[in-house]
Formats: structure tokens, C-alpha cells, sequence
């Protein structure tokens, strides 16, 4: 059993150690036909741009590349700084830039005012407020009492 499913296994010796190699039931194998991309047909341009792009991004040597791990700093930097009892310094974080600040109200009123103006009203500011009629008040049905037999209890009397 392997998180909570049954499943095969193969357990050997290798070494000094048991190896155990998880196997597929027959079920969950299946052709790598249902998986590989379809057949497509390039043209001899589409490979030579392909081939001049890899060209370009090409180095000889990972040391040619500009690049940094930071994370891997930040960890070594904390590292040290608990092995001299000390705390490791701040993260000090890309300021970001700032947004345009933006009139909601303004951004709102806008397309009301658009719409106004395409349907040709001249009346700017006040919505105009009409009575709401009263609902009409439902009687309820009378209801007829549901009548219910009662269930009488006979008790017997033990004979002494």
C-alpha cells in the first residue's frame, strides 16, 4: 500500500540496500502515440529562422550569463547572520513605480454624462423620483381546522 492505493512494486537487493521500484498496472500504461504533438510540415524558412534564433541565444559558458540567484544570497546572508547571533539585514524591496490616481466619482459620471448627450437630454443633475404604487394586500385563505382522531389509551389492570 502507498498513500492509501494498492500498488505494484518490484523489491531488490543493490548493495547494501533494499531497492524498491514502483511498477504500472496495465491499465494506467498508455501508447505514447495518444500523447506525441501531430505531424506538421515546416517550411525551409521557419527552420532557419529557428536555427539563427538558437544561434543568438547561444553561449559557450554559464559564466557568460548575466545572472544572479538572489534567493541563494538572501539564504547564505541569513545563514551567517544567525551564526553571529546577529539579525540578517532587511530585505529592502524594488519600489514600485506609482500609479495614476484616478477620480472615481469623474470616471463614473463620465459615460452617464456620454449618454445623456447621445440621447439628446438636457437635463443635468437631478434624477427625476416617481411614487412607487402600494402592493395590494393578499387575504389569507381560511383554513379549515384539520381534524385529527385522538388515539385513546387503554390501560390494563394486572390481575394480583
Amino acid at each position: 500500500m502507498l498513500r492509501g492505493r494498492e500498488r505494484l512494486g518490484l523489491l531488490r537487493p543493490m548493495g547494501d540496500a533494499l531497492l524498491l521500484s514502483g511498477l504500472h498496472w496495465g491499465d494506467e500504461i498508455r501508447s505514447s502515440g495518444e500523447v506525441a504533438p501531430p505531424e506538421t510540415e515546416l517550411t525551409e524558412e521557419e527552420i532557419e529562422g529557428a536555427l539563427a534564433l538558437m544561434d543568438t541565444m547561444t553561449v559557450d559558458s554559464v559564466t557568460e550569463l548575466d545572472v544572479t540567484d538572489h534567493y541563494t544570497e538572501a539564504f547564505h546572508e541569513v545563514i551567517a547572520a544567525k551564526a553571529e547571533h546577529r539579525a540578517p539585514k532587511p530585505v529592502e524591496a524594488e519600489a514600485a513605480p506609482a500609479g495614476q490616481v484616478v477620480d472615481l466619482m469623474a470616471a463614473l459620471e463620465a459615460p452617464v454624462t456620454d449618454a445623456r448627450e447621445r440621447r439628446g437630454e438636457t437635463s443635468g443633475g437631478e434624477a427625476t423620483v416617481h411614487e412607487m404604487p402600494t402592493p395590494k394586500k393578499k387575504t389569507p385563505a381560511k383554513k379549515t381546522p384539520a381534524t385529527k382522531t385522538a388515539a385513546k389509551k387503554t390501560t390494563r389492570k394486572r390481575a394480583s
